[in-house]
């Protein structure tokens, strides 16, 4: 990402204010190692589900691999939240995809070797997803401390965008065509692109490590601000800086908690979420033996469905802070969950895979949507010395009840391969139509609450 495409950019309100908002160097580094890691990430996500295919065709043990990515956020959501607010968030993030790599490596060795069964593949992907509770909360917490406020919309579009392009559209078809060529190649590969991440995160800047950080960091860049001639930024570090010196130094897991359930549309907002999340959880249960044996694709193209699932998701996060800009944060979210709704129920009737691909497709770009207003919402809202500790307590929350919901969509899956489709719809609908006056009220939060 360039400086001149950085500063060419433009970020606006819904009033139709803009104003050019250079995302800089720093985020550039976040940004390449979240895609680094991505792509480790994707290699993973259809590499494992295949394999286990070639282990077992029961849509309950096939779900269980989506079920388990996502249990470490139940039992290890907030703990990881604590660590990123004590912790300097670069080596979190080093150490996080350290542990990946080598339960990759493992998994490749047991692969090789002729000793891997589901079991080992059910360790593999708890520890992925331990390494991913840390990573992600640490990258989530530094995004505000590289940009400015007025970028939050535009740097998690391009995180967003990151994290679909890389995950879905570019490795998942690489990771197929390995797939084919040996069982154990896409680990390997993937061990290998969670090492460049561990680089990049080591390199970023002392404002990216803590809160604690945070008024030395504003200070040496409200100098730099100055000694260029730019007082706007320099006070607006000055600002931060202030802030951050006034800060309560420790704030405890309660006290985070107690924030979260006093405010009261965060509160809501996590309570939906859940809601909406367990419903793509529920469907996504029997994704890939519906393209494999509903829409009849071979294992070796599965990784184009996915690539064209991720081209969907790379649109909807390339589009989302333009819309956002356009028509307020409320109508986008509202919207976005409508669309989701449609095009599950379509994923449900369609029949042939490309028209089921482009159904999902068009789903995963209404979540990327909805993935980067939300995401801005909360690093807007929540002050940043405690930010580490409520994302990891929403994320508790809403992504501990996934396993739950993924396993009883692999269940219903038994009875038919497309239901959980339907039903998703169903619920992603209701719960989207009861929260209208929730969901456009998004528009008129653009400041923290203490």
């Amino acid at each position: 990402m360039s400086d001149s495409v950085d500063t060419a950019e433009r970020t606006g309100s819904p009033a139709g204010r803009a104003r050019r908002v250079p995302l800089g160097r720093d985020f550039g580094k976040l940004w390449t190692a979240a895609a680094f890691s991505n792509l480790a990430d994707g290699l993973g996500r259809v590499a494992v589900p295949l394999i286990a295919t070639t282990l077992t065709r029961d849509p309950l043990a096939i779900s269980a691999i989506s079920a388990l990515a996502f249990l470490p956020w139940l039992v290890f959501g907030l703990p990881a939240g604590m660590l990123v607010d004590r912790f300097d968030r670069r080596w979190i993030m080093a150490i996080a995809n350290g542990i990946r790599g080598l339960a990759a490596v493992g998994l490749a060795l047991l692969t090789v070797s002729g000793a891997l069964d589901i079991w080992w593949l059910f360790a593999g992907v708890l520890v992925f997803g331990l390494g991913e509770t840390l990573f992600d909360n640490a990258t989530n917490a530094i995004v505000p401390a590289v940009v400015k406020r007025p970028a939050l919309d535009r740097a998690n579009g391009w995180m967003q965008a990151a994290q679909i392009t890389i995950d879905s559209f570019i490795s998942s078809p690489i990771g197929g065509v390995l797939f084919t060529i040996s069982l154990a190649l896409p680990l390997w590969v993937g061990a290998a692109g969670y090492l460049i991440p561990i680089v990049l995160a080591v390199m970023l800047p002392l404002s990216a490590a803590r809160p604690l950080h945070d008024a030395r960091a504003t200070a040496v860049l409200a100098e730099a601000a100055v000694a260029a001639g730019d007082p706007l930024a320099a006070s607006d570090e000055a600002a931060q800086t202030d802030a951050a010196a006034t800060a309560p130094p420790n704030v405890s897991a309660r006290d985070a908690l107690v924030y979260l359930w006093n405010h009261r549309f965060l509160r809501s907002m996590v309570i939906f979420t859940s809601i909406v999340g367990s419903a793509f959880a529920f469907a996504q249960a029997p994704v890939y033996l519906y393209f494999l044996d509903v829409q009849h694709v071979p294992a070796a193209a599965i990784g184009v469905v996915t690539a064209g699932i991720g081209l969907g998701g790379l649109a909807g996060s390339l589009v989302a802070s333009s819309l956002v800009a356009k028509f307020g944060r409320g109508p986008v979210m509202l919207g976005a969950n409508i669309v989701a709704a449609v095009s599950l129920a379509a994923v449900w009737a369609a029949p042939e895979a490309i028209t089921g691909t482009i159904a999902y497709g068009l789903m995963a770009a209404a979540v990327s949507v909805w993935n980067v207003p939300w995401g801005a919402l909360r690093q807007t809202i929540v002050p940043g010395r405690i930010f580490g500790r409520v994302l990891g307590i929403t994320r508790t929350f809403t992504w501990g009840i996934f396993p739950f919901a993924t396993l009883l969509g692999g269940w219903v899956a038994r009875i038919d391969l497309r239901l959980p489709f339907l039903i998703a719809a169903g619920v992603t609908l209701v719960a989207t139509l009861f929260a209208i006056r929730l969901l456009l009220s998004a528009s008129h939060h653009d400041a923290p609450e203490e």
